[in-house]
């Protein structure tokens, strides 16, 4: 049967139900043990969204509730299945993933961020994806370097 000889609402109903998946990056997923513990938590909380939707009667408010669960149970579930969980580095003599990296910009600002997985990484709480244009540009260095160019150079001060 058409839409058109439905109920108005289910139109909008499948459109906010069909929501594209999460975008998967194409970089090996690399991840801390705490991030990986972080998306095994994030997926209990999808799962347990998912699992409060399906108890709802109304079948377009179960499926508009149950969209969003239901995307990110995909994603987590194969974010989880490729997951590389890195060790800790073993030494601070070059930045390397998983390294709390603090340097120092051409504008005087000292900045640190934990270099880490791409789900991870939340730079207003200190940590910065090992894919980010600034890690990449800092990893394997010493402290004592300086890398970029121009005004964008930065200066490794310190590695943990």
């Amino acid at each position: 049967m058409s839409v058109a000889f439905t109920k108005e609402e289910s139109a909008e109903t499948a459109s906010e139900t069909l929501l594209p998946d999460r975008q998967i990056s194409p970089h090996p997923n690399l991840v801390t043990e705490a991030g990986f513990n972080a998306l095994q938590a994030q997926l209990a909380e999808a799962r347990a969204a998912y699992e409060a939707a399906q108890a709802i009667e109304d079948v377009n408010e179960k499926r508009r509730q149950s969209a969003v669960p239901l995307r990110d149970l995909r994603y987590l579930t194969e974010r989880l299945r490729t997951a590389q969980v890195m060790p800790d580095p073993v030494a601070t003599e070059i930045v390397a993933f998983g390294s709390t990296v603090s340097f120092s910009r051409a504008d005087g600002r000292v900045q640190t961020y934990r270099i880490v997985g791409e789900d991870e990484a939340d730079p207003k709480a200190g940590s910065i994806s090992f894919v980010a244009p600034v890690a990449r540009s800092l990893m394997g260095k010493a402290v004592g370097d300086v890398v970029g160019s121009g005004a964008q150079e930065i200066e490794i001060l310190s590695i943990a």
